[in-house]
């Protein structure tokens, strides 16, 4: 078997432009070979390129995530009474429904083994929001990670060297070959290192619009059918709310900020969107694991969780299990911010009509919030408290942000796309829709 084949037949030809199915003994021996360093970069930049033009069918990029899958540990999970089912976004501005979600389905009787990423580009990272919590570890052991699941019914991780080393190098090489938005090597990266981490279902949120890596519905929802049916390819149970990411989420952006929101959604006085949203995901998380029978029942279950405080009592020994001091976090909550702050008012009367969250994202990058590069530092204490929102009344000069940043230098930068971000009209605008559509198996 040649590599060179292998990339001719995915290519194709004048008489097959589309190319052909990979085998998995095809796939195993590019994708192995690339781990090993047996293959070139230019070999499988050369694959890529034709995955990218040519696609995969849900067979093959199964075949394509159980390879990569198996390109390293798996986390075990055996003798730890479940069911396991775990949550994935495609990123977003805002995007903190990971860490209220958790505790609410782990209240609810639902395993979560949840392994999260960071911070790149305009979208927000879980594990920089978990670590701004002073002293909590998200480079976690697997010993570690069952033995919290066990006592709290969620853990929460990064990936390690040793789990799915073919989607780090992948991804890395995908980066730089102009491939990272292919349909089906999205569905393989992500898959893989869901399935690792020893979940039987999952729920995935497919966000869409300018604050998202899916601009369009119509690339949102092939992202959607491809995780849905990969992963019945694979045996996994699994849905996909698309939901929409052109503004951003709730009414804080930031590491420690979102975990003050996280907090006010666990006592159930969070913002609507979120809280909203939080719930969405919980409920089919439920009734996936079969702690419930119908959606609303999951809802009601979720309700249930937050009204009686195990919600937030399990977060909290969360915390304390991974390295963190709940006292501290609860003395921090609300006084914890950068000393570099200018709060926006508003240039006119009238409405809110947007703010854009793909613009107030990369402002964020400015601040602190994100990076642009994985070994950049992110500040904790950097961020956005929005006070007003789309269709909302605003008066000249009322607050409609407060900023801030890492350093007193980045705040002009900050500003100016803040200005630009925000946008206004004479009459109220129309509600807009949180979740577009669900696709399920």
């Amino acid at each position: 078997m040649r590599a060179v084949d292998i990339i001719m037949k995915k290519r194709g030809n004048p008489g097959n432009p589309g190319g052909s199915e990979l085998s998995r003994q095809e796939i195993e021996f590019l994708v192995s070979g690339y781990v090993r360093g047996e293959i070139p970069e230019y070999q499988v930049s050369a694959w890529l390129m034709s995955v990218y033009f040519n696609g995969m069918s849900f067979e093959e990029t199964g075949l394509l995530t159980d390879v990569m899958l198996k390109s390293g540990s798996v986390i075990d999970l055996s003798g730890i009474q479940g069911p396991f089912v775990d949550k994935h976004s495609t990123g977003g501005v805002g995007d903190k429904i990971s860490l209220p979600l958790a505790p609410i389905v782990a209240a609810c009787g639902v395993k979560v083994p949840m392994m999260s990423g960071r911070a790149l580009g305009h979208t927000g990272g879980t594990l920089d929001k978990l670590e701004s919590i002073t002293g909590y570890r998200t480079a976690l052991s697997t010993q570690d990670f069952r033995s919290y699941i066990e006592k709290t019914g969620f853990a929460m991780t990064g990936q390690t060297a040793e789990i799915v080393p073919a989607d780090r190098l992948l991804y890395a090489l995908r980066d730089v070959t102009g491939t990272v938005e292919s349909v089906p090597l999205i569905t393989a990266s992500i898959l893989s290192k869901k399935v690792a981490e020893g979940a039987d279902a999952l729920v995935f949120d497919v966000k869409c619009g300018s604050g998202a890596f899916m601009k369009t519905r119509e690339d949102a929802e092939k992202l959607a059918k491809s995780l849905v049916g990969t992963g019945q390819a694979m045996g996994k149970r699994v849905v996909v709310l698309i939901t929409n990411m052109n503004e951003p989420l709730g009414r804080m952006v930031g590491n420690f900020l979102e975990i003050e929101e996280s907090m006010d959604i666990l006592e159930g006085k969070g913002p609507a969107d979120t809280t909203a949203l939080t719930n969405a995901f919980a409920a089919w998380m439920i009734v996936m694991g079969g702690k419930a029978a119908t959606f609303d029942e999951g809802l009601a279950l979720c309700t249930h969780a937050v009204r009686s405080g195990k919600a937030m009592e399990l977060f909290m020994e969360n915390v304390r299990l991974q390295g963190g001091n709940p006292e501290q976090l609860r003395a921090e909550r609300g006084v914890r911010r950068s000393p570099h702050h200018f709060t926006l008012t508003a240039a006119q009367d009238g409405w809110i009509d947007s703010i854009d969250a793909f613009t107030a994202g990369l402002a964020g990058v400015y601040l602190g919030v994100g990076r642009n590069r994985t070994d950049e530092a992110v500040c904790p204490e950097a961020g956005l408290i929005l006070h007003k929102k789309r269709g909302e009344r605003i008066s000249a000069g009322e607050p409609i942000m407060d900023v801030f940043g890492k350093n007193s230098g980045c705040l002009d930068s900050a500003r100016a796309l803040l200005e630009k971000a925000v946008r206004y009209t004479d009459r109220k605008p129309e509600e807009e829709t949180l979740i577009y559509a669900e696709i399920t198996d």
